[in-house]
């Protein structure tokens, strides 16, 4: 349940009076209605910051927050209310602060400091705090009532008094934002004035380093007002304003790349609002998207000019409604974990079979190799999304750590990414467009298969994205090094390293050893040399000598070593990736070597990318572990049971029956986490006695 609190603690604010209502009538009322229609389940007015933090002590689900001077359109609270990028979210406008408001710097998407000296938004009053935050939130609720309206917390200065351990050791704390205790925001604004209730509540959980996202306030509108002069300019503003046509158009995202804004994003908010008006949710949407890129990889399977050319037609189509299922949900506010799983699972599963069809349609129209084209790109583009991944979550774990940040901002590093952060503020611009292209994302990529597909067939689109695909992979891999070095964030440290790396029961079992990178990366090179000794064997007529697997498998066996090793070098992000690439490799191999068909070797290695873009999405929407994740086996078993099955002569059957166990694991995997345990937690389902 979802319980909304207004706080009418500022007689100034709390006695505006609604134009045409007698004077005195307080603007509470309002906000609380708008929080009721913004999907509240129920709404308290706090007299003041005791009454709130009795209210948030009780509560068990997220709970809104806001001061009673905000004035909005309906719709800014029920995206602050529904926003799915994580559990705490602050509203932040663009306004110039009011005496008494908090300032904040954001970086990426996150409120990373209160009151700083280069602030880049005001607190708007109003947040949604998440039900693993509202321990803290009731702490600074009490904490703040008992304060002076004056003066500094002093308690907050005290680090032996504050429950948080991140604000007496922000030196060894992952995510603490203040290197400094003593430093941390009292109840005093940033101007030297009494802070507004609302915003000491903020100031005090960005001290206790809470994970805070940021809610910007883009084409509605919201205002922050201190008299009745304030408050009638606001309430034009928001009557000016088609709320509606706004929302519709906030659906689209507001950067997104090159193809997909030009060529998609034009005309796909039309069937967005159509699918809304007839009752189709974002999952039907993506589910059709699936059926158009199936239907597409079959005609590019099939071949001829007709059916090539269907097929990019669907292929585009199919890319548009995979846009629309995002802005749908964005319209109605229906975001849900398994829809932000499903459509991640459902983007790869598309792409991947749209590979198939093509591998199979170049094989068939005469190529030899069009399957190991398939399987290469395959490769390439999930061991891409790896790095794409982590560095995000490097980016994110950099942006809790300013202090860490700003060193060496003169080196390479530092000047890549000050080149960075002026080229991404250029929107629009030549250089703009070219750094959000040459990277490849999805849009490109379908943009030039369907268009290769239709003109040239299918190994053609299968080289060119190949091409394009390594470079892009060259371009932001050596660039995205260089600032992880600058950076100094051990990412890997602060999560699972174990889930992440997905070493299973066998890796736990050998003794550990240092240096994981160096050792992922030898172990991937160890597969690429088997798979390239297989090939020229095949090629020859030849058999794969026994020794070469087994050397490999040491080789991964020793990779697996690190299971437990500290992951906290500045470039230990990119060991996911490197396993990513040595197991699928060295799958391949064992494939080619033991002369299995290409199409089991390719459906072999899907299966691993499914289960591998599940623990992605998983990090990515900080959940935890797959329900049957033990039973995978993790990558050091598989591996070691394929190089039995190669050297005992049954490489395809290794490869058909571990495929089929693994693939029957994720989709039971599948069905319990997002249908029994959630029926289970409901009480739809009782456990056996």
């Amino acid at each position: 349940m979802t319980l909304a609190i207004v706080l009418a603690a500022d007689p100034a604010a709390g006695h505006l009076t609604e134009p045409g209502r007698p004077a005195g009538e307080p603007l509470t009322e309002r906000l609380a209605a708008q929080w009721r229609r913004a999907g509240a389940d129920d709404v308290r007015i706090a007299a003041d910051l005791t009454e709130l933090a009795d209210l948030v002590a009780a509560a068990t689900g997220p709970v809104l927050v806001s001061g009673a001077d905000l004035v909005a359109h309906t719709a800014v609270l029920k995206h602050l209310a529904t926003s799915p990028v994580g559990p705490t979210v602050a509203l932040v406008l663009t306004d110039p602060p009011a005496p008494g408001q908090a300032t904040v710097r954001e970086e990426r998407g996150q409120v990373v400091e209160v009151d700083a000296a280069d602030a880049t938004g005001v607190f708007g009053g109003a947040l949604r705090v998440g039900a693993a935050d509202l321990p803290a939130l009731a702490d600074a609720a009490r904490r703040a009532a008992g304060a002076a309206p004056d003066a500094p917390d002093a308690r907050l200065n005290d680090p032996a008094s504050v429950p948080d351990a991140r604000l007496s050791d922000a030196a060894s704390a992952p995510g603490a934002r203040l290197t400094d205790p003593a430093s941390a925001p009292g109840v005093g604004a940033a101007d030297g004035g009494p802070r507004d209730a609302v915003d000491r509540l903020v100031a005090d959980l960005a001290a206790r380093g809470t994970l805070i996202f940021a809610q910007r306030v883009r084409l509605l509108v919201a205002h922050r007002v201190g008299d009745e002069a304030q408050r009638d300019a606001a309430e034009a503003a928001v009557a000016a304003v088609d709320e509606d046509r706004a929302e519709l158009k906030l659906s689209v995202k507001e950067r997104d790349d090159f193809f997909t804004t030009f060529f998609v994003s034009t005309w796909s908010p039309y069937v967005t609002k159509a699918a809304a008006r007839i009752g189709i949710g974002p999952t039907g949407v993506t589910m059709v998207s699936v059926v158009f890129a199936v239907a597409a990889a079959v005609l590019f399977g099939v071949g001829g000019r007709p059916a090539l050319v269907a097929g990019a037609v669907l292929l585009y189509l199919g890319f548009v409604l995979d846009c629309v299922d995002g802005q749908l949900a964005r319209y109605t506010r229906h975001f849900s974990a398994w829809g932000g799983w499903l459509d991640t699972m459902a983007d790869r599963f598309k792409e991947y079979v749209v590979y198939a069809g093509l591998g199979f349609g170049a094989t068939h129209a005469g190529f030899r190799y069009g399957w190991a084209l398939a399987l290469a790109a395959m490769t390439l583009q999930t061991v891409r999304h790896m790095t794409d991944t982590w560095y995000g979550a490097l980016h994110d774990e950099a942006a809790r750590r300013p202090k860490v940040v700003t060193a060496d901002a003169g080196g390479i590093g530092g000047k890549l990414n000050a080149a960075s952060t002026r080229v991404q503020a250029d929107t629009g611009s030549v250089s703009y467009w070219l750094k959000r292209t040459v990277v490849f994302p999805i849009g490109e990529r379908w943009a030039l298969i369907a268009i290769a597909a239709a003109l040239f067939g299918p190994l053609v689109a299968l080289v060119a994205v190949l091409v394009w695909g390594t470079l892009a992979f060259a371009y932001t891999g050596g660039l995205r090094t260089l600032r992880a070095r600058w950076m100094r964030v051990p990412v890997m440290a602060t999560v699972d390293a174990g889930l992440h790396r997905d070493d299973g029961v066998l890796a736990r079992t050998l003794p550990t050893t240092r240096r994981p990178l160096l050792l992922a990366v030898l172990g991937a090179l160890g597969a690429a040399g088997t798979l390239v000794w297989a090939l020229l064997a095949v090629h020859g007529g030849g058999d794969l000598p026994v020794f070469v697997p087994v050397l490999a498998l040491v080789l991964l066996l020793g990779a697996a070593q690190a299971s437990r090793a500290p992951h906290e070098g500045s470039l230990d992000w990119l060991v996911p990736a490197a396993l990513r690439a040595a197991e699928y490799l060295f799958a391949i191999a064992v494939g080619v070597a033991g002369r299995a068909p290409a199409w089991l070797i390719f459906g072999y290695v899907l299966v691993l990318t499914l289960h591998h873009y599940d623990l992605t999405a998983r990090l990515e929407k900080r959940q935890s572990a797959p329900p049957l994740h033990a039973a995978t086996l993790g990558w050091p078993g598989r591996s070691l049971l394929l190089a039995i099955g190669l050297i005992a002569g049954y490489a395809s059957i290794a490869l058909a029956t571990l495929g089929a166990y693994l693939l029957v694991v994720f989709v039971a995997s599948v069905v319990l986490a997002w249908v029994v345990l959630p029926a289970r937690a409901r009480g739809g389902v009782r456990s056996p006695g």
